[in-house]
């Protein structure tokens, strides 16, 4: 895999980092401890930083010769709210804090770059390390760009890693066009009138108006845009009651939405209000309706997704780098790709075998209790980021 000597070299030096931050996993905008962690590191090697970006966010800054080139790789820090069900030595110390989605791992496979590339040198231009908080829901990105990111470091084009289990170590992938899909929530109330269960005509019963709008709503995705364009609606909860011999006042739906573009955003959001008022009206009921757009979807940028491909392929082989298949999962690099040309690409973290005795009884995947990063992968991933530097300043 061509992996670099000084980086192998270092792996279990770079694995107690990770060790250590997924012994102390801290929660979105409160990583002071990781982000100290890395400061100490970019201090040790040399490596000018600046702090509190965002809130925790914290950018080194590496400069090389003359040029005035630059580029961003981002590694998020932040933990998930979830109790970790494994008892290896380096499990959470934190009940009810967890890194349950490799972010630990993505903080020392930069560092392992950045420490190979403070001491080498072998490039000539400036790249920017992006520690960002607050991905799980933060949308740390969003709150780094509002800081001034883009502009404070003025990266050219900028680029993300996040490992992905269930294929075998030492495969990527990487896609043009969308690959996360946008996140989105709704809370709708509908308003009834209340009255005995064995009286149901002296009220307005809100839950089977509630039970018609969700079914309603999955016309929306059937019906109403295009077979060929994704979009998810999903109620996850829905909340009405206090008594089995009471009619309740209100009936309360809450969910999510997924998308690839904004477009069909748009018409879900804008249909899913009309199906809501009207449902409600022919019931002689109300209805509040609310819709919070989250993060928006993950569009890799043609050029930049087409040059990470061809490193990875020079690096581990074209047989091992795939074509990312879109997931409607979120995440909040998004808001960096809106902002400059990128891409964001995956690397395998293996099919779970990695992890230690001790390991929860659950499977290894994204957060899931049972979760271990692969610390296989912080030598390759440190390679990939290298040479994704090296091979970046090299063009024209």
């Amino acid at each position: 895999m061509n992996l670099l000597d000084d980086i192998v070299a270092q792996a279990q030096q770079l694995t107690a980092i990770r060790r250590d931050i997924h012994a102390n996993p801290e929660l979105c905008f409160d990583e002071h401890r990781t982000a100290q962690v890395v400061k100490d590191k970019l201090t040790e090697w040399g490596i000018p930083f600046e702090e509190g970006i965002g809130g925790t966010g914290v950018v080194g800054i590496l400069q090389c010769g003359q040029s005035t080139r630059a580029i961003g790789l981002r590694a998020d820090m932040d933990a998930l709210p979830i109790q970790e069900r494994n008892t290896f030595d380096h499990a959470s110390r934190k009940p009810g804090h967890m890194h349950a989605c490799g972010h630990d791992g993505h903080v020392a496979t930069l560092l392992a770059a950045a420490q190979h590339l403070a001491k080498h040198r072998q490039f000539d231009g400036t790249v920017y390390f992006i520690f960002q908080p607050a991905e799980e829901g933060g949308g740390g990105a969003r709150e780094m760009i509002k800081d001034g990111l883009m502009k404070r470091f003025p990266m050219e084009q900028v680029f993300g890693l996040h490992n992905w289990p269930g294929m075998p170590t030492g495969h990527f992938a990487v896609s043009p066009g969308p690959v996360m899909a946008s996140s989105n929530e709704f809370k709708i109330t509908v308003r009834g009138k209340g009255s005995h269960a064995a009286l149901p005509h002296d009220g307005i019963d809100p839950v089977p108006v509630a039970c018609q709008m969700v079914q309603a709503f999955q016309t929306i995705i059937s019906r109403n845009k295009k077979p060929v364009d994704a979009g998810v609606i999903s109620v996850t909860m829905i909340h009405a009651g206090e008594a089995t011999n009471v009619v309740p006042n209100s009936c309360e739906l809450q969910g999510t939405v997924r998308t690839f573009s904004i477009g069909v955003l748009d018409l879900i959001e804008e249909r899913m209000r009309q199906v809501a008022h009207h449902v409600a009206a022919a019931h002689n009921a109300t209805v509040d309706f609310e819709f919070k757009r989250n993060y928006p979807p993950t569009i890799n940028h043609e050029g930049p997704s087409a040059f990470v491909r061809k490193v990875l392929e020079d690096m581990v082989g074209p047989d091992h780098v795939h074509a990312q298949e879109p997931t409607m999962g979120a995440e909040d690099f998004s808001y960096m790709l809106l902002e400059k040309p990128g891409c964001y690409f995956f690397m395998a973290n293996g099919m779970g075998d990695h992890r230690m005795p001790g390991h929860g009884e659950g499977p290894c995947t994204l957060h899931n209790p049972s979760y271990d990063f692969n610390d296989d992968l912080i030598p390759l991933g440190g390679t990939a980021w290298v040479r994704l530097v090296q091979a970046y300043f090299a063009k024209a």
